[in-house]
């Protein structure tokens, strides 16, 4: 039985299904936070509430209580967690909070692993920890002490106390460095969800810097493959993956791309480089390639017309 944490969010709710359609037996706990409108997070589990083998609670990482009755009613041998305070920008505002979600909130996990003896944790890192890193590519064994947000602070520190609990109580952790997510369900704080939005709309494009920063974005169907595929790995005791697209685009790419899949023009207003912000990510997906076969299949531009179809089918039904 897999316990995802944030099993209600963008990632978790899309691997939910995946492991529904593969008949695997999943618990999913979320908080509902409203970070973003939570009906989002409600219809990205409208199927997987229909499936025999799925069962929901509407629960947090920060409350103890909460998580001791989950863990003692059901038989975990896998936690896949995903639940965290998400955000570069937001975590400048309000460090303590990501402290406790991100930090305490993983150490309620753990330990809740050791009092019922799970092995086996899959949790979700992300490259905002190699902060503004000068590498071509970002590898795994290069140095991440130099985090530029709170948010990628935690995520750092969450890393070196999941090796502390694999140390001391046998679990075997994956920490997987995600790099840029996007897809159906993605965030609409984030900027594809933004953008797309936006130009729909005819209504102005924010650009923050002059759209040479780049990211690696990673299509939600090639990181649902990676964490199925660390779910089932277990030759070695802790090990730190990225999983990246492996082709970096611009922010000019990226708002040209969408232009056009959606056949409009962007009305692009330049703005500063904002706090927190990285200038580029760049994965090395080697190690993702030796030890869980990752291999990632979706392009930018496949990815963007899969998403732009889904948005549309999306506001479809709503309306």
């Amino acid at each position: 039985m897999i316990l995802i944490t944030g099993g209600a969010g963008f990632i978790g709710s899309s691997l939910a299904d995946a492991l529904l359609k593969d008949d695997k037996e999943v618990i999913a706990l979320d908080n509902f936070s409203d970070y973003y409108d939570p009906q989002i997070k409600k219809d990205n589990i409208s199927w997987a509430l229909k499936q025999k083998k799925y069962k929901f609670y509407q629960a947090d990482i920060e409350n103890e209580a909460d998580l001791a009755k989950i863990f003692a009613s059901n038989k975990i041998d896998t936690v896949v967690h995903l639940a965290a305070r998400a955000g570069v920008r937001p975590s400048i505002e309000k460090p303590v909070e990501y402290v406790k979600t991100n930090i305490l909130g993983t150490m309620n996990i753990l330990e809740k692993m050791k009092e019922y003896n799970i092995g086996k944790l899959v949790i979700a890192s992300s490259s905002s920890v190699y902060g503004n890193c000068m590498a071509e590519k970002f590898s795994e064994d290069l140095k991440v002490t130099e985090p530029i947000s709170p948010y990628a602070a935690t995520k750092s520190a969450c890393e070196q106390i999941c090796y502390t609990y694999s140390h001391l109580y046998n679990m075997k952790v994956m920490c997987l460095r995600f790099f840029t997510v996007f897809g159906p369900r993605q965030r609409p704080d984030l900027a594809i969800n933004k953008f797309v939005r936006l130009i729909s709309e005819n209504k102005e494009v924010p650009m923050f810097g002059d759209g040479t920063t780049c990211r690696d974005y990673t299509y939600i169907d090639d990181i649902v493959s990676g964490i199925k595929s660390a779910i089932n790995y277990d030759k070695t005791d802790y090990e730190i993956i990225n999983l990246g697209g492996g082709s970096p685009v611009t922010l000019r790419e990226m708002i040209g791309i969408i232009e056009e899949v959606l056949g409009k023009k962007a009305d692009i207003k330049q703005y500063p480089m904002q706090p927190g912000d990285v200038n580029k990510t760049v994965s090395d997906c080697q190690k993702a390639e030796k030890l869980l076969g990752y291999h990632p299949q979706v392009s930018f531009r496949e990815g963007i017309e899969n998403f732009v179809n889904w948005r549309s089918q999306y506001i479809n039904k709503k309306s």
